[in-house]
């Protein structure tokens, strides 16, 4: 079976590579490490992962959410917000995205399985459903 590929956007890079270590830990392959939403959307356009990890603050001029903005206005990539904390305001531009779901930072490893599980099932019935 082939393996779903997720991409990791997450501007700390000790977080960065410690999801990559644990996705490859859980099978998947991590098709990139972005730091910007600008490099999200190049790599999202790139490598079309089935999967998208997304950091709601990043670093550069374009947050988490406004790239998922761009990314789901071309590509149909599930995403996963990433947060250590989120405002009422910040949640209701999240929630615009229509996001798979949302991660509390500290990430904790069966939270992140159960999760990309449930996000890739869906996706998957969704297209099934569609074809």
């Amino acid at each position: 079976m082939k393996k779903k590929r997720i991409l990791v956007v997450e501007d700390d890079r000790i977080i960065s590579r410690s999801l990559r270590m644990i996705l490859e830990q859980l099978g998947y392959e991590v098709t990139a490490l972005a730091s910007t939403g600008q490099a999200a959307i190049l790599e999202a356009k790139e490598t079309k992962p089935d999967l998208i990890l997304m950091d709601i603050i990043l670093d550069g001029d374009m947050d988490g959410i406004e790239a998922a903005q761009v990314i789901c206005s071309h590509l149909r990539i599930p995403v996963i917000y990433l947060t250590a904390h989120a405002d009422h305001t910040t949640r209701q531009r999240a929630d615009a995205t229509q996001p798979f779901g949302y991660l509390s930072k500290p990430i904790m490893k069966d939270d992140l399985r159960r999760i990309i599980e449930q996000a890739l099932s869906t996706t998957q019935e969704e297209q099934e459903k569609n074809a």
